[in-house]
């Protein structure tokens, strides 16, 4: 039966308002999530310890973490994390599903920096692809300035000592500012290079998770847990000074010099400022 004539503006105009929907859903499924699941583009890195699972899954030692930076599932962290692989070994990355406990997926080293401290990786069956509850963060080119408002993000096992795949990793947020920028030396007979000091501290298991900006909600650093405070740092410097020793954290910069030296694509911020009101766990 054809159409009456009458209906047709209409029946157009509902077809292509579905067109366009259908055209914003896809655009949308390649931005950046909310802040809500930003912690999906986060991944302990992490070396698997048997080939069978049990009934807890795989065992796994837990090293640090990175974070996807971009569809094609690569992924960015701090060299150190990964030097237990540099002599060999597989790096494995733990990667939530949304209907089912977390996986390992093995990933490859792609390069690294480590008089910057900060390295590439590629998961080698991209999840992207795939039914995993994955997104990437945008990387922000401007240097964070001091004072400025700062979320570190990341995730760790439950049992550090004892973690097993179908355990979910438990989040941490901690919220703070950026107090001064310091020059020191990341790897030994190396130059030294630039961090940028944190008002809270740094917890065993941070090392190469996102430092993200409150303000444009991009990441601007990565937290580097082999700083140490040198007495000549005054955390007199904030205003919301404590006794707490600081952390620490790489600029973004030296990673994305990395990826335009491989010629890896990555994401600019989108204006969606960040929440802060999520507590540490």
């Amino acid at each position: 039966m054809t159409q009456p004539m009458q209906n047709r503006p209409m029946y157009l105009a509902a077809s292509l308002a579905c067109f366009l929907a259908s055209i914003a859903a896809a655009a949308a499924n390649q931005e950046p999530v909310d802040d809500a699941n930003r912690s999906s583009a986060v991944c302990p890195i992490v070396y698997q310890l048997d080939q069978s699972p049990s009934s807890r899954g795989y065992h796994y030692s837990f090293f640090g973490n990175g974070f996807f930076i971009n569809e094609e599932g690569y992924l960015l962290t701090v060299a150190h994390v990964l030097e237990n692989f540099r002599d060999g070994g597989q790096p494995y990355i733990l990667v939530s599903r949304r209907n089912g406990p977390p996986v390992l997926l093995k990933a490859s080293i792609v390069a690294a920096d480590n008089e910057h401290d900060v390295a590439l990786l590629r998961a080698d069956s991209n999840p992207f692809a795939s039914h995993y509850k994955v997104t990437f963060m945008p990387l922000s080119s401007e240097a964070v300035a001091t004072g400025e408002s700062v979320l570190a993000l990341s995730l760790h096992p439950p049992k550090q000592q004892n973690a097993h795949t179908f355990e979910v990793p438990r989040e941490d947020r901690f919220s703070g500012e950026v107090l001064s920028y310091e020059s020191t030396q990341l790897e030994r007979s190396a130059a030294a290079a630039e961090v940028f000091l944190l008002s809270h501290p740094v917890n065993l298991g941070q090392s190469g998770s996102p430092v993200l900006s409150l303000k444009s909600g991009a990441v601007v650093g990565l937290v580097e847990g082999r700083w140490l405070r040198s007495s000549a740092v005054s955390i007199a410097k904030s205003s919301t000074a404590s006794n707490a020793t600081p952390g620490a954290a790489v600029p973004i910069r030296y990673a994305i010099d990395l990826l335009e030296r491989q010629s890896i694509s990555w994401h600019a911020p989108q204006p969606q400022p960040l929440s802060s009101s999520s507590p540490a766990h």
